[in-house]
């Protein structure tokens, strides 16, 4: 048995117990490097604080703060989608909106056709006649009267809602309801003998739907009154 067996190494040399061979081998290191004569006290002090040091960053703590650090990315990474997520729909709802009022609802399917009468003097219109139709892509418009408005101006007046004094009627396809339905076309006939509309006069009629831009038809009445004319 050695006689170094028995010696006591301080607690503080765990490296050296671990990494020498045997007793002996770590006792002369030690003393080798604790008991030199020229070695500066400071510089001792510090090596056996460092040896003495047992703190350190295991692979636990490093995986806690790994595991905080993608915590927080990912709620700040939600937060920020959210937030981007938020002022896309914001502001596609308002370009849906802005396009819906600037642009009709309703658009003309054909001519403007006007009825003549011959026999007044001077010859003059009874009625206007022209037909409506959803624009693409809008849903259904209630085409009613007072849902509806539409108005009537030349140069000598201006009705607010001449729709009171016409009438509304389907071409092709109707469901028996007054909503302008995709594919349905609506005949709107407007009476006009009161308004002394006659040759060359010009005048206006707005079509106003509940939702979207008002829709304006202006014509010019021609310098000979027929019976049945197409306006232009």
């Amino acid at each position: 048995m050695s006689k170094y067996q028995d010696v006591h190494l301080p607690a503080y040399l765990p490296v050296y117990k671990s990494a020498c061979t045997d007793t002996r081998t770590a006792l002369n290191t030690y003393n080798r490097i604790f008991n030199y004569p020229i070695m500066h006290m400071e510089v001792r002090r510090k090596m056996k604080r460092f040896i003495n040091d047992t703190k350190g960053f295991t692979g636990l703590e490093a995986a806690i703060v790994l595991t905080a650090f993608v915590v927080v990315a990912a709620v700040f990474s939600y937060v920020v989608l959210g937030a981007g997520f938020f002022t896309t729909d914001t502001a596609k709802q308002v370009v849906h909106t802005g396009v819906e009022q600037a642009t009709s609802s309703v658009v003309l399917n054909g001519d403007v056709v006007a009825d003549g009468n011959i026999t007044s003097s001077p010859n003059e219109i009874n009625e206007i006649i022209f037909y409506l139709q959803l624009s693409a892509g809008r849903t259904p418009v209630d085409i009613k009267d007072n849902t509806t408005v539409i108005s009537y101006e030349d140069s000598n007046q201006y009705i607010a809602n001449i729709y009171l004094n016409g009438d509304r009627s389907f071409i092709g396809n109707d469901d028996g309801d007054t909503m302008l339905d995709p594919h349905e076309t609506a005949k709107i006939s407007l009476t006009v003998s009161d308004y002394d509309l006659v040759t060359n006069e010009v005048f206006t009629i707005q079509v106003k739907p509940p939702v979207g831009a008002v829709l304006p038809i202006t014509r010019t009445i021609p310098g000979s009154i027929d019976n049945n004319m197409v306006l232009i």
